[in-house]
């Protein structure tokens, strides 16, 4: 394998138009890779912190030349003469030289940039597929890979929309029966047909972060009603071929430790919350609840687990935050049936896989995620399929959001060519 010659960062975009941070590698047998690195409009107070110039001059603060410098300077005078097929060892040695429990000192962002980097170069310099390599880095009897089912957000509200709506995520779920072929052009079908029904509507169709719609309602359960009437003008069968969820985000509207959202008047508690789902539950069969009580809103979690995890999956990101310890914490409080990973909540490659595998040593549904503010980058799908992921949600299936799913469809082929070989 050969060794790393040279790590260069510099600052691009993303799709919100804010700055991140994109690592190119190169390795002595002259292999180049490059990875950039998304960023989040919901942060949990537990994810790794992203560095940033706070030069309010400057991109209102928000640019990363700082983080650009730490991998010119300090990182790449460290991984200069690795070898690329370390990726254990050169994440460790990050982590060390950061020396904090949230990445502040180097940045999540830069270090997950130089890590992805580094793992996308020693892929294509050992000639494997990215997803087949990652998957060497876990132990794993079962060596078989799998494709994991989509989840398409078609309705957005929170904090990724400018409309009025709490619940950040309103999501199409088709039936993991179908294969990733057969759920693209469901999800295709229905988020066109949306479009159409929310035209004829008079709502608009401007779209947000996720590449999902962001109509105006009385409530959050109305989002719901018009995905499903929609459902209804496809060939697709409620409750067969397709299913609905939710992510909630419920640090959003959560204030003195109460809870405002539109569906009830008044600051509400957590049986107030759980009476609510309870009814989208009745109404609405949903099968996937994410965050629906604040990140250390235990009692709540326990509530929502009790009442609902024989009926859905309840499903832990900003509580969870791809972190190890508060993984163990949603563990022993047993509050969680699911878990979303994203990568830069943590900050290597190395640390997202073994919460991965954590989840799955503990029978946890794993869901790949991307983030509101993406780039051009698709090493997420790989990840998915290198860590067996149950669902990945990468947004609606649109806009800049296609070029993941249109990753996931290659592995899908490759997957089958050397099955038939």
């Amino acid at each position: 394998m050969s060794k790393i010659e040279q790590i260069v960062a510099r600052e691009i975009f993303d799709t919100r138009g804010n700055p991140t941070i994109e690592t190119t590698v190169v390795l002595t047998d002259g292999t180049v890779a490059k990875s950039s690195v998304p960023t989040g409009a919901t942060k949990g107070t537990y994810e790794a912190q992203h560095l940033r110039d706070n030069d309010p001059n400057r991109y209102f603060g928000m640019g990363v030349l700082k983080a650009v410098d730490v991998v010119n300077r300090e990182i790449a005078q460290k991984l200069t003469g690795m070898e690329a097929s370390e990726q254990q060892e050169i994440d460790k040695l990050m982590i060390e030289l950061d020396g904090t429990q949230n990445k502040i000192k180097l940045g999540g962002n830069s270090i997950l940039s130089v890590s992805q980097a580094v793992c996308k170069a020693a892929a294509k310099s050992s000639l494997l597929p990215l997803s087949l390599y990652i998957r060497q880095f876990i132990s794993r009897e079962n060596k078989e890979h799998k494709i994991p089912s989509p989840m398409f957000n078609l309705i957005e509200g929170g904090k990724h929309a400018n409309n009025n709506l709490n619940f950040q995520q309103f999501l199409l779920i088709p039936a993991s029966s179908h294969t990733l072929s057969e759920s693209m052009e469901i999800g295709i079908t229905v988020y066109k047909k949306l479009r159409e029904y929310l035209i004829d509507n008079n709502q608009s169709v401007l779209n947000a972060d996720d590449g999902g719609f962001a109509p105006s309602y009385a409530t959050n359960a109305d989002a719901f009603k018009t995905i499903r009437v929609v459902i209804e003008r496809t060939p697709y069968a409620f409750l067969r071929d397709v299913f609905l969820g939710v992510d909630i985000a419920a640090n959003a509207f959560l204030s003195s430790k109460k809870y405002t959202i539109k569906d009830k008047n008044g600051q509400l508690d957590q049986d107030d919350l759980i009476e609510i789902y309870q009814g989208l539950l009745n109404d609405f069969s949903l099968v996937y609840f994410e965050d629906p009580f604040a990140e250390d809103d235990w009692d709540g979690w326990k509530k929502m687990y009790t009442s609902f995890a024989s009926k859905a999956l309840i499903v832990g990101d900003d509580i969870t935050s791809t972190n190890p310890y508060r993984l163990q914490s949603a563990l022993n409080n047993n509050v969680l049936s699911a878990i979303v990973i994203k990568p830069n909540q943590i900050g290597t490659v190395t640390e997202a896989l073994a919460v991965a595998e954590i989840a799955r040593f503990k029978q946890l549904k794993i869901i790949v995620s991307a983030r509101s503010g993406e780039t051009d980058d698709d090493f997420i799908a790989d990840f998915a399929v290198a860590v067996d992921a149950d669902y990945v949600k990468f947004g609606a299936p649109a806009r800049e959001r296609i070029i993941k799913y249109n990753r996931l469809l290659a592995i899908e082929q490759e997957l089958t060519k050397s099955k038939l070989s």
